[in-house]
């Protein structure tokens, strides 16, 4: 068993030992286990609070072993809109309901919900179900 405790130090040139990939939920996790394709454990062990994104370097107990973070892809409905104007205002009703939202210039990506769906439809903007990774914004206090 493998147990991953610390973030690591954006070293470009370290040596990756392995990689997983995680939901967004799975990414919001400071204790788990996780286990490998060859079902192997990896027991997390962060900082109470720790989120981690896309591309987070962690490293075991012993700090031989450093493991990429990646985020996995996963059901998500994604917004888009004709005009940006449009999508902030989308951006503002679904910040109003305090859920995980990835923002970006182009498309809002949320977690499948009917009636959010719904609501954003009725606003006049596009919805499409896909598999992608989802990245939701940190919040205002979290440590980037």
């Amino acid at each position: 068993m493998l147990t991953l405790t610390d973030r690591s130090p954006a070293d470009p040139n370290a040596k990756v030992s392995l990689t997983i990939a995680l939901t967004a939920e799975e990414r919001n996790r400071s204790r788990d286990r996780l286990f490998l394709p060859d079902g192997q454990a990896i027991d997390l062990r962060l900082p109470r609070g720790s989120v981690l994104a896309d591309g987070d370097l962690l490293q075991s107990e012993a700090g031989d072993i450093l493991v990429r973070v990646t985020a996995k892809p996963e059901p998500v409905l994604t917004v888009t809109a004709s005009d940006r104007l449009d999508l902030l205002r989308a951006a503002y009703h679904l910040g109003n309901r305090h859920i995980a939202l990835e923002i970006t210039t182009d498309y809002l990506r949320l977690s499948p919900d009917p009636v959010l769906q719904a609501m954003v439809e009725q606003l006049g903007l596009q919805v499409i179900a896909e598999i992608a990774p989802f990245q939701p914004e940190r919040g205002a206090y979290s440590h980037h």
